[in-house]
């Protein structure tokens, strides 16, 4: 008799075999000859298999948040069943073809790895969300934090009591907008106050950014704005568990002293420059005003806001730098002591605290763990290799996060980090000085082009993004940069450093005011080049097939190496071609049916308002690539013709009312194809071959409308959102 296991082991390599044979026929069959052999590629790109797990444990969750309706748990659970039972299978196997076979159980194990994590992050951050406008009514709460306006403060309080709300039904938190400031109020304190609470809102367009699904990841249950001024009430004993109240006096102690810092600052540096100081050292960026805020966007120099890698290296490599020069000059700890490792024991928690310190926002938290595992590496006398350090960071802030794929934050940080790596992977000392003297003019040109192509790379990598988000491009971003980054590296982010350490002994006016001088130069930049002919170019909105197809292509080429690496210029190419030939909608209608947007035969929009819901007439134009500031086209012979009941439109060779009082309707449902009411339609109304009235647009939100002579297609936020936990559902879909 055999030995127990040995007939089943034979069984399992028998099988394997046959399957292997079975694949290199299939193989040999479809492939046309023997000049690429996508095998052999796949085989050598061996060592940058890894770097594809976190872009496998993306797609699954991206798979998961973009399904119409919730699913059930059990699809995770058989996914993750199945691919597991492929990967025992396939262990150990020799031939290449199940050796793939076995990489591609391991790809769909990650897949359905993060669609099981994204759902359960999902059901454990579920609280109740105001599914109606309430108020004015009494709120109280306590302030997790306070949010510094150009005009007023955001409060976001919890622990909450709302007066005529049941306790089931109050959101964990809530944010409101005081207009008159919040002076003497700081997080950890328990306010009282007259506030309207409205749900967080649906997109302002089909397609358009879902600050409800972001609100519902933060348990965000209301926004809305306060009436008056908050009072401070005594505080109260907490009912929560132990674990949680230590990881909410944890938030609110960092949002505490975070809002401290920000007043000492803009005290000790009063104006603008204290603004931008705020924003750089605690990342409160409200204070800043929108005219340098739209200066820097249009100059491509926005990232130095957004705290990323730049600030957090510049930190850790201040800490780092400064403490082991320092050591140095003491000859005896310097020539008996790894004074080297000592100083990232000090810079490691030096980066952390100021992560801490500005929010921990996705690109910080990219930025952080990077640097972390680098200093980590000097701690272990290890050599950090880059791009494998981008990977495990980002494998990091999905687990921890996974909603953050969708954030525009991790996004672009790690879209240019990715970029830029790949592109001086073998290149380290390219763009590095030749002696030891930096100043000189060889090693400063060095530099100054250094800057100029990671600034170009950074641009090439986000502009997807910034077109799919923000519909925006910043031209002339290269030269900007070559000007303002080695301003903040080497001026501005030392002196905050300098700001920080005097801080607790109220010494930080003189370096405050140093830091002031480079922030000023910096905006003068900003100012400067957003002054130039054509400095932002307004884009379309891209698809997002566009956006994974430039995702796809861009992952493909950063990763591959061998010579197929060229196949991801085709994806890319994809992308440019979704900007050109995706047609925006031919009508626009909002939610409230108060605001309706018309596209005109020369590209512009007309409007039927320009004072009613502006922010949603912003994001239509900006979506269209349009000045938000654009008035109607004066005597357009192809505009609606309008009287105070309503109005008429001619959209290729259809006719369409747009009906703001009921006694349109008699009159107008006779003879046009499209029928769009302000009001229900509570009479027949039969010969439009569609309609549109309060009520559709109540259930299902705003509505874009694409009219041709063959048909008219309608598409509503509702039915882009689907029936998710963070949307409210209102009757019949």
């Amino acid at each position: 008799m055999a030995e127990s296991g040995i007939p089943g082991e034979h069984r399992s390599r028998a099988a394997q075999a046959a399957a292997g044979d079975f694949l290199l026929s299939a193989v040999r069959f479809l492939r046309p000859g023997d000049a690429f052999d996508p095998v052999a590629c796949f085989m050598a790109e061996r060592v940058r298999w890894a770097l594809w797990l976190p872009v496998m444990l993306g797609l699954g969750i991206g798979s998961y948040f973009a399904l119409p309706v919730e699913p059930p748990f059990w699809v995770a659970l058989c996914g993750l069943v199945l691919a597991l039972g492929a990967l025992l299978f396939l262990r150990g196997t020799q031939n290449p073809y199940l050796q793939i076979c076995w990489l591609i159980s391991l790809a769909l194990f990650f897949v359905m790895f993060g669609f099981g994590i994204a759902q359960l992050r999902t059901f454990s951050l579920a609280a109740p969300i105001l599914e109606r406008s309430i108020g004015p009514t009494e709120v109280s709460g306590r302030i997790v934090t306070v949010e510094p306006r150009e005009r007023g403060e955001r409060l976001v309080l919890e622990r909450l009591e709302i007066r005529g709300l049941a306790l089931e039904n109050t959101p964990a938190r809530v944010r409101v907008t005081l207009a008159s400031g919040a002076d003497g109020l700081y997080p950890g304190d328990r306010v009282r106050g007259r506030a309207k609470l409205t749900p967080p809102p649906e997109p302002s367009a089909p397609g358009a950014y879902d600050f409800a699904r972001a609100a519902y990841f933060k348990k965000l249950g209301a926004v809305g704005f306060a009436y008056g001024q908050f009072e401070k009430l005594p505080e109260d004993a907490s009912t929560a568990p132990a674990g949680d109240r230590l990881s909410r006096r944890w938030e609110v102690w960092w949002a505490d002293l975070r809002h401290r810092l920000s007043e000492r600052i803009v005290t000790a540096l009063p104006g603008e420059p204290g603004a931008i100081a705020a924003a750089l050292m605690t990342g409160e960026r409200g204070r800043v005003p929108e005219t340098h805020l739209q200066a820097l966007r249009d100059a491509g120099l926005a990232h130095l806001l957004a705290i990323s890698g730049l600030h957090i290296g510049l930190i850790a490599a201040g800490l780092f730098f400064g403490l082991r020069g320092v050591l140095a000059l003491i000859p005896g700890l310097a020539l008996n002591y790894p004074i080297k490792k000592w100083a990232a024991l000090v810079a490691l928690p030096g980066a952390f605290a100021y992560l801490m310190l500005v929010g921990a926002t996705i690109p910080a938290q990219r930025a952080f763990l990077m640097t972390g595992l680098m200093l980590l590496a000097v701690l272990l006398d290890r050599r950090a290799l880059s791009m494998r350090l981008v990977a495990w960071a980002a494998m990091a802030t999905l687990l921890l996060a996974p909603e953050s794929l969708l954030s525009v934050s991790f996004q672009m940080s790690f879209a240019a980090v990715t970029l830029m790596i790949a592109a001086y992977e073998g290149r380290r000392g390219l763009f590095a000085p030749s002696g030891r003297d930096f100043w000189s003019p060889g090693n400063l040109w060095r530099y100054a082009l250094g800057v100029a192509v990671t600034s170009g790379l950074a641009t090439i990598a986000t502009a997807p993004f910034a077109v799919y988000h923000f519909n925006h491009l910043a031209l002339y971003g290269v030269f900007a940069n070559v000007l303002a980054v080695p301003i903040t590296a080497f001026w501005i982010m030392p002196w905050a450093l300098v700001a920080f350490l005097m801080m607790p002994f109220g010494l930080e006016v003189a370096p405050l005011w140093l830091m002031g001088l480079g922030i000023e130069a910096v905006v003068g930049t900003a100012m400067t080049v957003a002054d130039w002919p054509s400095a932002a170019l307004k884009v379309s909105a891209m698809p997002i097939w566009g956006l994974l197809a430039a995702s796809t292509g861009g992952l493909w080429l950063a990763i591959c190496t061998g010579p197929w690496r060229i196949l991801g210029l085709l994806p890319l190419a994809t992308a440019v071609l979704s900007v050109m030939i995706l047609r925006p909608p031919d009508i626009l209608v909002s939610a409230d049916a108060r605001l309706i947007a018309v596209r005109q035969d020369d590209g512009s929009m007309w409007r039927s308002s320009r004072t009613v819901n502006r922010f949603a007439a912003d994001i239509w134009f900006r979506r269209a690539g349009l000045d938000p500031g654009q008035k109607n086209p004066a005597g357009d012979p192809s505009g609606p013709i309008c009287d105070p009941k309503g109005c008429i439109a001619h959209i290729n060779g259809r006719k369409v009312a747009l009906a703001w009082r009921a006694g349109a309707l008699a009159e107008d449902c006779a003879f046009v194809d499209l029928m769009i009411s302000r009001v229900p339609l509570r009479q027949a109304c039969d010969h439009p071959e569609t309609t549109i009235d309060r009520f559709d647009l109540w259930r299902n939100g705003a509505h874009a409308i694409w009219i041709d002579e063959q048909s008219i297609q309608v598409k509503s936020v509702a039915k882009t959102r689907g029936n998710r936990p963070w949307v409210i559902s209102r009757g019949k879909q």
